[in-house]
């Protein structure tokens, strides 16, 4: 008797689980908002272990899907970008379009000539102080482009004329932003 009572309460237990309503980590994590999502995803992105100044990542969220776009030197970063976005509550699903740069040492040899050059201008050295420096160079194929956030219009133009003058470059293009709440 006793056999069976217990045998019961099993039965009516694993019933009560199977039809239990499961919960979905994704369903729990809908409530985290578009801004918060944001920070989140910058920090995993900007902590990468490999993350440097010749690598420029960028995100766009839409819904729980999440877009990675940018240019990197290695292939293991566009991959730990992936991995570790992919993983964040809040995240549906990503779509990585990060470009991995070809290997070039003409391409490294202008990346270093660029950085010295940038470092040596003006008041520029600030802007690669620290772990994430707010300039990015970016060469492909010895065309370079320079990303990130200055904080006025003189260090991007002075960024941009210190660039063109380094040799070797076919092309500079000035993407850097001015830092929001400063004078243009």
């Amino acid at each position: 008797m006793r056999v069976l009572r217990l045998m019961g309460l099993v039965t009516l237990f694993a019933m009560t689980v199977m039809v239990a309503p499961r919960v979905n980590a994704q369903d729990v994590s809908s409530d985290i908002s578009t801004s918060e999502l944001q920070k989140r995803v910058r920090k995993e992105l900007v902590t990468l272990p490999y993350y440097g100044v010749f690598d420029n990542l960028a995100f766009q969220i839409n819904g729980g899907t999440v877009t990675l776009y940018g240019s990197v030197v290695r292939p293991s970063t566009k991959s730990d970008a992936e991995r570790r976005v992919g993983r964040l509550d809040g995240v549906n699903g990503v779509v990585n379009n990060i470009k991995v740069l070809p290997l070039s040492s003409g391409d490294d040899r202008l990346r270093r000539r660029t950085l010295n050059s940038l470092r040596r201008a003006g008041g520029l050295y600030r802007y690669f102080l620290g772990a994430n420096p707010s300039i990015h160079i970016i060469v492909d194929r010895g065309h370079i482009t320079l990303e990130g956030v200055v904080s006025g219009r003189g260090d991007a133009n002075l960024a941009y004329i210190t660039a063109r003058g380094v040799p070797g470059a076919f092309s500079v293009t000035n993407n850097l932003r001015i830092e929001s709440g400063r004078a243009q």
